[in-house]
C-alpha cells in the first residue's frame, strides 16, 4: 500500500503484556493499517529492542510516529508501571531518525481511537440519554487498570491522560473491607488496580480461598502455579467447572463496575463510559448480568446520573493503535 499525505506512521501500544507495533497510512483524516506484529513485553529488556525487531524485518520509511505507553508520562519521558523500562521520546526519535516523536499515555492513545470506532467495534451495555453529550471516560483492565478522561468543548472530545487506576481503594462493604486489610498484609498500600486488573483477580480468589470463601481444587492449584493466574480464573469461572473462581469473578466484576461509576462522577461524563482492554471482551456476557450495573449505578443521590450515562464496550484491540496513529498524523487538528 502506498503511504498517505504523511507518509508511513508508526505507531504503539506499550503494555505490561504485548507490545503492539504497526504501520499506518493516512489519508483524508483517516488512518489505515498497513502491517501490525504483537511482542511479548517481557521478553525484551527495552522498547528500543522490540522496534529494533519491527523494523530490522521490514525496512519501510518512517515519517511520524507516536506511542501508547502504560504509564505516566511527563516531557516526553514514562517509567512503565507493569515493566522495569523507561521509554523516552528523544531516544526513540533517534533510532528512527526523525526529529520528533510523539509520547503519550495508553489509555490517552485509546481514547484518541475511539472516533474511529465502527458501531461494530462496541458492544452497547447500556444505551443511556437519547443524545448525551459532554464529557466521557475510558476505564481499562488488563495487566492494570488504566482511565482516561475526554474533554467536551465546541462540540467535540479531547483526551487527556489520567492516573486514576492507582487511587486508594475504597471498600464498600463489610467482605470488601476484610479484602482490603488482607492486601496491606502483602502490600505498603492497596490501589484500585490491586483488586481490578489481571493480577488483581487473582488476588480476589487469594483473599476469597484464603478466608474460608471457598475450595480450591488441586488440579486448578497445578495449573495456577505454572501459568498466567487470571485467564484460568476466568476460564473456570465462566464454564462453571469452579465455584471459588465464579464467586471472584463476581466480586471483580462487583469491582470493576463501583470504579467505573466512580470515574463517570468524577469526570462528571455524562457523555458516557467506554470499557477497554483485555478483559473485558473475554466476560462480555457477565458484564452484561446485573453485577455490574447494579456496582455502576448505585451512588446514593447521584444514581440517576450513572443510570443516564451511554456505556460501551470496546471489542477491537487494535483502538489505542489507531488512536496513537490518528495523533501522529493530525495531531495539529486533533489537539
Amino acid at each position: 500500500m502506498q503511504p498517505g499525505a504523511c507518509g508511513l506512521i508508526l505507531a504503539g501500544d506499550i503494555g505490561g503484556t504485548n507490545t503492539r507495533l504497526a504501520y499506518f497510512a493516512a489519508d483524508d483524516e483517516r488512518v489505515r493499517l498497513v502491517d501490525f506484529e504483537v511482542f511479548p513485553s517481557r521478553q525484551y529488556a527495552a522498547l528500543e529492542d522490540v522496534l529494533a525487531d519491527f523494523l530490522s524485518s521490514r525496512k519501510l520509511p518512517v515519517e511520524r510516529a507516536c506511542f501508547g505507553v502504560a504509564g505516566p508520562v511527563q516531557r516526553g519521558r514514562c517509567v512503565t508501571s507493569n515493566l522495569p523500562w523507561e521509554v523516552d521520546a528523544r531516544r526513540l526519535a533517534l533510532q528512527l531518525d526523525l526529529e520528533t516523536t510523539l509520547l503519550i499515555n495508553d489509555l490517552e492513545a485509546n481514547a484518541y481511537g475511539i472516533a474511529a470506532l465502527a458501531p461494530e467495534d462496541c458492544v452497547v451495555l447500556n444505551e443511556g440519554e437519547p443524545n448525551a453529550a459532554g464529557n466521557a471516560a475510558l476505564i481499562s483492565a488488563g495487566t492494570g487498570l488504566g482511565e482516561a478522561g475526554l474533554h467536551w468543548e465546541r462540540g467535540r472530545h479531547t483526551p487527556f491522560a489520567s492516573e486514576g487506576g492507582h487511587a486508594d481503594f475504597a471498600p464498600r462493604d463489610e467482605t470488601e473491607v476484610e479484602l482490603l486489610f488482607y492486601l496491606l498484609r502483602k502490600h505498603k498500600r492497596v490501589s484500585y488496580e490491586r483488586v481490578v486488573s489481571g493480577p488483581g483477580l487473582y488476588n480476589i480468589y487469594q483473599f476469597l480461598r484464603d478466608s474460608g470463601r471457598g475450595a480450591e481444587p488441586a488440579a486448578l492449584a497445578e495449573k495456577l502455579r505454572d501459568k498466567d493466574p487470571a485467564p484460568i480464573i476466568s476460564k473456570a469461572a465462566l464454564d462453571g467447572s469452579c465455584d471459588l473462581c465464579a464467586r471472584a469473578l463476581e466480586m471483580f466484576i462487583s469491582l470493576y463496575g463501583a470504579e467505573a461509576g466512580n470515574l463517570v462522577l468524577k469526570l462528571m461524563a455524562t457523555g458516557g463510559l467506554y470499557i477497554g482492554g483485555g478483559i473485558a471482551p473475554r466476560i462480555i456476557d457477565k458484564l452484561r448480568g446485573p453485577t455490574f450495573w447494579k456496582a455502576f449505578t448505585t451512588k446514593g443521590r447521584l444514581s440517576p446520573l450513572l443510570e443516564a450515562t451511554p456505556v460501551r464496550v470496546i471489542m477491537n484491540d487494535q483502538t489505542a493503535l489507531i488512536g496513537a496513529a490518528r495523533l501522529a498524523a493530525f495531531a495539529e487538528t486533533l489537539r
